[in-house]
């Protein structure tokens, strides 16, 4: 009989245009465009990501916290920037 599965998260592939996710639910693209946090990010930085309960992922050297709804459907969660004056 098999064990209890570690497997949670993995980076499977990072190219200049995003990086593709795999977890539990199936594996995802995150394009630069629609996720500009990771863009100048280190391959070890985007690699190193954690998922500290089912449906939230979090990469610690970025302090970036992203549901995997968000990942899903980005269009539900638009990217608003606030200029200080």
């Amino acid at each position: 009989m098999p064990g209890t599965s570690t497997f949670q998260i993995e980076v499977t592939n990072i190219s200049g245009h995003g990086f593709w996710i795999l977890v539990s639910e199936g594996e995802f693209f995150l394009p630069f465009d629609e996720f500009p946090w990771f863009r100048d990010a280190s391959v070890a930085a985007i690699a190193n990501v954690e998922m500290p309960h089912p449906g939230h992922l979090f990469w610690p050297s970025l302090d970036i916290d992203l549901s995997l709804d968000s990942i899903r459907h980005p269009e539900k969660y638009p990217l608003v920037a606030r200029v200080d004056a």
